[in-house]
C-alpha cells in the first residue's frame, strides 16, 4: 500500500543498483513502482484541492533510462481547453557514483536550475520533503 506520511517514510530506495537489459539503474521495477507510489501519493495529497483538479492537476515522470524524476502541473491549454499541456516545476536526477538524488527547479526562462537550498539528497522521500517545504519559492512561485 501507499506510504501515506512522508515525514514517517521508511527509505523505499536501495542504495545499490541493478543491472537490467536497459543498463545499469538506480532502481529495477520493484523501486519503479514503489517510487512511481510515493509520487502519486505525493501529487494527490500536496497537489491542488479536489475541486479545481479538472482545471489544475499535479503529474510525473519517472525515467529509469535516464535516471531522473520529474513533477510537473497539467492545465488546459488557454487557447483550447480541450488539450492539456504540462508545465514542469521540480527534478531530481540519480547520480550512481555519488549515490544521490541532485534537486532541479525550473526557471521562467524554461531552463532547469539547481535548487541552492538543499541542491542534493539521498533519497527519494528527502526530495519531495524539499519540494513540500519549498523554503526559497522556486518551485511553486
Amino acid at each position: 500500500m501507499f506510504c501515506r506520511n512522508l515525514d514517517r517514510a521508511v527509505d523505499l530506495i536501495p542504495t545499490k543498483t541493478h543491472r537490467t537489459g536497459l543498463g545499469i539503474m538506480p532502481f529495477d521495477q520493484l523501486e519503479t513502482k514503489r517510487i512511481e507510489n510515493l509520487l502519486q501519493v505525493f501529487c494527490e495529497e500536496q497537489g491542488p484541492p479536489a475541486h479545481i483538479r479538472d482545471q489544475l492537476r499535479w503529474g510525473f515522470t519517472v525515467d529509469p533510462d535516464k535516471q531522473t524524476i520529474e513533477l510537473f502541473d497539467i492545465r488546459p491549454y488557454f487557447m483550447d481547453e480541450s488539450k492539456k499541456i504540462n508545465h514542469p516545476f521540480a527534478k531530481a536526477a540519480y547520480v550512481k557514483k555519488d549515490n544521490l538524488w541532485k534537486i532541479y527547479w525550473m526557471r521562467g526562462n524554461l531552463k532547469w536550475h539547481r535548487y541552492q537550498p538543499r541542491p542534493e539528497v539521498k533519497t527519494v522521500e528527502e526530495f519531495l520533503r524539499v519540494v513540500k517545504v519549498d523554503a526559497h519559492n522556486c518551485f511553486f512561485g
